[in-house]
């Protein structure tokens, strides 16, 4: 009998989507997933909210159930696509998607057909605005594939859902490592006799320029870090903007290896997360939505970094900070008064020393972890191409990739 072939179609014509509302406390849900609780390139929802106790506004209504697909249709370069394993409610920017006809796109392979870069380069291209670009789902239904038949498309998810079970359990040990890491924050600056000082009394604290239009364009344009780059002990660089920062700016605001940046304005969860600047782009300056900490001799800018990252997790500066409705502010004069422990710098290495180690732990399981994923994505790609030697390729390689 001859073989079922591969055929092209529109993704509009095999995906639905879906938009059950709901009045999530009225309708006994438990759970909301935020655009923040969508991790890139990452197919498990690991964080979420509880609707008991949440103020959520309006745009919390789409009723999402086990087995749907999300999708973040803002700032879509961030490939934010998410699989439901529990029921839950999600902004209205948040699109729930569900295979229309099972029996012609089985829903198992649904998440993948989003992951694939050939649809995040359409989702992208028919984006629209400049600074919160989003894209509409008319857009993104004519997005145009090649369709495996089913027995194919089996097969190729079976593979793919591996990739992602392994992916999940080096995401597990991966957490593992960040909780140990954090147990040592807490237990290695918890010494009462160490003197303290005043933040802006052992370091410079300086807030990043603005962002307004006259800056968009000039003969000084500039890479710079804004709140979107700045997560736990790490800096995002997929996407890094340029604004024009004249030579005098550029004085002001420039960065150099071993300053420490915070964000100043986030949700309160995340108000004054840290990181180190450690010269990954050259001339690269900072916006006004970061806080620039440059250490002074007195103590070890990779001990500040830990201090800072330990009065974020114990939630030290979202006791402090300023809020709005909507954002938790952390003003450079409100973290110059904030106390900081300031003992030998003998002292302080052995701490640095210690967070080194779990930090070099950390970093290595993300490395592992990392690999796994692109070569998950190397080999959707190629799968998702049609049948051919250099598919059959790609299941080899991904084959060996997750034992």
């Amino acid at each position: 009998m001859q073989e079922e072939a591969w055929r092209t179609v529109r993704f509009g014509s095999l995906v639905r989507q879906v938009k059950d509302s709901t009045n999530p406390v009225q309708d006994g849900l438990e759970r909301f997933v935020a655009g923040e609780h969508m991790d890139s390139r990452q197919l498990h929802i690991t964080r979420w909210g509880e609707v008991k106790g949440s103020s959520l506004g309006p745009a919390f209504h789409r009723r999402f159930r086990p087995g749907q697909v999300l999708y973040g249709s803002r700032r879509t370069y961030l490939r934010k696509v998410a699989y439901a394993e529990f029921e839950g409610v999600c902004a209205n920017t948040t699109f729930v998607m569900e295979s229309a006809d099972p029996g012609e796109l089985i829903p198992d392979i649904l998440p993948f057909l989003m992951m694939a870069d050939s649809f995040h380069h359409h989702s992208k291209y028919w984006s629209r605005g400049s600074v919160n670009p989003y894209v509409n789902w008319p857009d993104i239904a004519k997005y145009e594939f090649l369709l495996p038949p089913p027995p194919e498309q089996r097969r190729i998810a079976e593979l793919l859902w591996s990739f992602e079970r392994a992916s999940r359990a080096k995401a597990a040990a991966l957490e593992a490592a960040r909780q140990a890491e954090l147990t040592a924050l807490a237990e290695l600056y918890d010494e009462s006799e160490w003197p303290v000082r005043r933040v802006d009394e052992v370091g410079e604290v300086q807030l990043g320029m603005k962002r307004e239009p006259k800056v968009h364009q000039g003969s000084d344009l500039r890479p710079y870090l804004r709140v979107a780059n700045v997560g736990d002990d790490e800096l995002f660089l997929d996407d890094v903007l340029e604004m024009n920062f004249a030579p005098s700016a550029f004085a002001k605001y420039a960065l150099r290896p071993k300053d420490v940046l915070l964000n100043e304005g986030q949700s309160l969860e995340y108000v004054g997360r840290a990181a180190m600047y450690r010269g990954e782009i050259e001339d690269c300056c900072f916006q006004m939505t970061l806080l620039r900490f440059r250490a002074s001799d007195e103590v070890l800018p990779e001990f500040a970094l830990g201090w800072f990252r330990r009065c974020q997790r114990l939630g030290a500066f979202a006791r402090v900070a300023k809020r709005t409705t909507s954002m938790a502010h952390l003003p450079a004069g409100l973290l110059s008064a904030q106390p900081i422990p300031v003992p030998p710098l003998s002292v302080q290495q052995r701490v640095v020393e210690r967070l080194e180690a779990a930090r070099g732990l950390r970093t290595a399981l993300v490395e592992d972890l990392t690999q796994t994923r692109n070569l998950m994505q190397r080999t959707l790609n190629v799968l998702l191409q049609g049948p051919g030697a250099s598919a059959d390729r790609a299941i080899v390689a991904g084959a060996d990739g997750i034992k």
